[in-house]
C-alpha cells in the first residue's frame, strides 16, 4: 500500500511507517502469507498493534524509501483498534510525503517549458491517434521510443565523458544514486 510517482518510482516510494514510544522505528515485521517459505516484510504502522510478539506503535509518520521521514503523529488507540485499522487518518502523512516529493522535484534538473509543452501536445495527439488509428498510434509510439533511446544514449555518453558523480545524477533525476546510475547504463546499452 505504498505511494509512488510515475517519474520517481521506487526511489521515493512512501508509506505510513510505525514509530515506537522512544521515537525509533520498529524492525520490519515478517508476515507469513500461507504455507511455504513465501512471505513479505513491512514497517507500515498497521503491523504494529501489539500482537504476535510485535510492539505497539505509539505514532505514525510518512516514510520514504530514500530515507526521508515526516512528522510523527500520535496514535490514539482508544479511537483506533485492531478491529478498526481503517479509522486512522493517514492524510497528514500522505501530505508530508507529497511535500517531500515536491522538494525532490524542485531539486531535479528542470525540463525547459517549451520541451514540456511539446511533450504535452505530443501526448494529446498520440492519445487521440490511439482512439482513431490504432496501427498508426503503435507506429508513432515505436518512433518515439527510438527517439527517446537516441537522446538518452547521447546524454548518457556525455555524462560518462564528464564523469558526473552518481549522487549528482541522482539528484538531477530525482532517483537514488544507484537507480540513476542504472538508468545511465541502460541508455548506454541501448542500440
Amino acid at each position: 500500500m505504498g505511494w509512488t510517482t510515475g517519474e520517481f518510482g521506487t526511489s521515493h516510494e512512501g508509506c505510513v511507517g510505525a514509530v515506537l514510544d522512544d521515537g525509533s522505528e520498529p524492525k520490519p515485521a515478517y508476515l507469513d502469507i500461507g504455507s511455504g517459505s513465501a512471505g513479505f516484510s513491512t514497517s507500515e504502522w498497521w503491523a504494529y498493534i501489539g500482537q504476535m510478539g510485535r510492539p505497539r506503535a505509539a505514532g505514525y509518520r510518512s516514510a520514504c524509501a530514500c530515507g526521508w521521514r515526516g512528522e510523527t503523529y500520535p496514535i490514539d488507540w482508544e479511537q483506533v483498534d485492531d478491529d478498526h485499522l481503517d479509522d486512522l487518518d493517514v492524510s497528514r502523512p500522505y501530505n508530508d510525503w507529497q511535500n517531500h516529493i515536491d522538494s525532490v522535484e524542485g531539486q531535479a534538473a528542470p525540463v525547459p517549458a517549451d520541451v514540456t509543452a511539446v511533450m504535452d501536445q505530443l501526448q494529446a495527439h498520440l492519445a487521440a491517434l490511439a482512439q482513431q488509428a490504432l496501427m498508426a498510434a503503435l507506429r508513432a509510439a515505436a518512433q518515439l521510443e527510438r527517439l527517446a533511446s537516441a537522446v538518452g544514449r547521447e546524454a548518457a555518453h556525455a555524462v560518462e565523458d564528464e564523469a558526473v558523480p552518481a549522487e549528482k545524477i541522482g539528484t538531477a533525476l530525482g532517483l537514488s544514486p544507484s537507480k540513476a546510475r542504472s538508468r545511465v547504463i541502460s541508455y548506454l546499452l541501448r542500440k
